[in-house]
């Protein structure tokens, strides 16, 4: 088991490095000039020149890559073109609300799962199961950003019942230490900062949660049927369980472990999806950042997006293998 640890944290550096050198190499062959779109009109060439030299363009591309990958080292992302701020700067000052907007998803997505998936099971050949069954066709034939705009029409326009941008009411006076909004307005007891900000995160969090929610009922009823004909479940029966005591202890154990693994790595898909949810939302994070950052031509700070998310989509995938080797003592034991 150590050195199947110690290989998955070997292959690290080259899966970052590679998506390094796909990103920046691709980032440079596509059209578009980052400094035409940074000059006013009427520039004198000599300014170009000036700009080019100044973020490094001026130079062949590995040695721009050499360069980049040495103030990597030094832990510095390099100034974003656009916004003239450390690029490092503005991802951790957006990355909270991203993380704060996934998590939240996947709560919603795990709750409303367990419940939709224990329910069909509950209910085997029974309506409640058609319509779990016809809810989790319809969460997954819909993508999130069409959830998200349907929830902007119906709960943002037709009945504004529901805020449909930001992420905390400007009104409120709130003046964080961090960008760790959830977390510091729960420690300071800033009840109606915290409310304000569930309010904001619930359209977005839901629109990417319903697929996963359809996804985790469907994996979570077929574990659990598959459970229910095991041999540890017959003798529960002979040994006079209950039914609730069946499904909600025997079975739901052993369910559990292919839908933590499909959680995890549906996270990391959920993670990619905040870019247009929060675009759609207008939320500030590194989603909506991103595809600013496309539009402006901002090469430092798209390097420095992909990386956060690669580093992040690395991190969760370890994450995910540990637990699952944790839960499941089939996996201990090889």
């Amino acid at each position: 088991m150590s050195g199947y640890w110690l290989r998955r944290i070997f292959w690290i550096v080259p899966t970052l490095f590679g998506v390094t050198l796909i990103v920046f190499v691709i980032l440079r062959v596509v059209p578009g000039d980052p400094i035409a779109m940074l000059i006013p009109p009427g520039a004198r060439p000599e300014d170009i020149t000036n700009l080019r030299e100044l973020y490094g363009l001026d130079k062949p591309i590995w040695e721009q890559f050499v360069a980049w990958l040495g103030t990597l080292a030094q832990g510095n992302f390099g100034n974003s073109i656009s916004l003239r701020e450390n690029v490092l700067s503005l991802v951790l000052g957006h990355l909270p609300a991203t993380l704060e907007l996934a998590f939240l998803a996947v709560a919603i997505a795990l709750t409303l799962g367990v419940l939709i998936g224990v329910a069909s099971v509950y209910w085997r050949g029974r309506w409640p199961e058609s319509v779990a069954d016809g809810f989790s066709g319809l969460a997954l034939a819909i993508p999130d950003f069409l959830w998200g705009l349907i929830f902007i029409l119906v709960l943002g326009v037709l009945f504004p019942i529901m805020p449909i941008s930001g992420r905390v009411d400007p009104a409120l006076e709130f003046n964080p230490a961090t960008p760790f909004f959830f977390v510091e307005s729960l420690l300071r007891g800033e009840l109606r900062v915290l409310a304000s900000l569930i309010y904001h995160l619930t359209l977005p969090a839901l629109a990417l949660a319903l697929p996963l929610t359809a996804m985790i009922a469907r994996v979570l009823k077929n574990s659990r049927n598959e459970a229910m004909n095991q041999d540890y479940i017959m003798l529960a029966r002979v040994k006079g369980f209950t039914s609730r005591r069946i499904i909600w202890g025997e079975a739901l154990r052993n369910a559990l472990i292919p839908t933590i693994a499909l959680t995890g790595v549906q996270f990391t898909f959920l993670l990619g999806g905040t870019v247009l949810i929060e675009y759609i939302y207008s939320f500030p994070g590194i989603g909506s950042m991103a595809i600013g950052a496309v539009l402006q031509r901002d090469l430092p700070l798209i390097q420095g997006l992909v990386l956060t998310f690669a580093v992040l989509f690395v991190a969760i995938n370890f994450l995910i293998d540990a637990s699952y080797h944790w839960l499941n003592p089939r996996m201990r034991q090889q």
